[in-house]
């Protein structure tokens, strides 16, 4: 994708995806106004080399990123993620709580998401030297796991008729599965896969287990999804109500901005 050409930014919020697939940045502005709006630009990441010396190359060689932004997000792609009930919540349980459901890493800081729609907290787990880079670069920036944006539109978007819905996020090596009834969250999960029938298999494995009707509840799906048709066809065989979401590739870059 081409480079963004930021002429005013001041008013603009710019989101940046962190993966080891690569960076994607977005500048948009929701007060209008500006020409960047939506605007997406994609940098390469050089797998031997660590991710905190691929964002410093970055932020080193795209000069637009020195502009002045009104706020910006910084999204982890991780697996390394849980969630908590906002009211057993407290700053010093974060790491306590986050190991009880991950074992330990080197080099780790565990952060955190309050989510105001969804009434949770999502900690996660994220490499030290990549928020020291990012802070040296933006020291305001706030960080948020991919997923968090994710679920709490979602806790929005599936109070909408009485169905229950499944929401599945598609990244290259594992799925989010984020399932609900009428805004309240059930599960909220990731499954690693090695081929398009192990997503089949989680998902309808879950799709079971929460009791789901496979006639009138729903099923959507976003992120890479056009690189595995298999996996719509697929499920189609199974569910009646399945859907590609629109857009389905960036929808954490677009729904972060609706976060405070």
């Amino acid at each position: 994708m081409g480079m963004i050409n930021c002429s005013n930014t001041e008013q603009s919020i710019l989101s940046m995806r962190i993966s080891t697939e690569g960076f994607v940045f977005a500048v948009s502005n929701p007060l209008g106004n500006n020409d960047e709006g939506g605007a997406l630009e994609n940098y390469p990441v050089d797998v031997t080399l660590p991710l905190a010396l691929n964002l410093r190359q970055a932020f080193s060689q795209l000069k637009w990123l020195e502009r002045p932004f009104r706020k910006v997000n910084v999204l982890l792609a991780t697996k390394r993620f849980t969630l908590m009930p906002v009211e057993y919540f407290e700053d010093d349980c974060v790491e306590a709580f986050f190991y009880q459901n991950h074992s330990k890493e080197e080099n780790e800081s565990v952060l955190y998401n309050i989510l105001g729609n969804s009434h949770a907290v999502v900690l996660f787990g994220i490499d030290r030297s990549v928020v020291e880079a990012v802070q040296e670069w933006q020291p305001e920036a706030r960080f948020y796991a991919q997923v968090s944006p994710l679920i709490d539109q979602f806790a929005i978007k599936s109070r909408l008729n009485n169905a229950r819905k499944m929401y599945v996020h598609v990244r290259r090596e594992y799925i989010d599965v984020l399932s609900y009834e009428c805004g309240r969250l059930l599960l909220a999960n990731s499954y690693k896969y090695g081929q398009v029938t192990d997503c089949i298999y989680y998902i309808l494995c879950i799709w079971q287990m929460l009791g789901f009707d496979q006639e009138n509840d729903e099923l959507y799906l976003l992120g890479g999804v056009d690189e595995k048709p298999d996996l719509l066809t697929g499920l189609k065989d199974f569910i009646r109500w399945v859907s590609v979401m629109e857009p389905a590739g960036n929808m954490d870059l677009q729904t972060v901005v609706l976060c405070e």
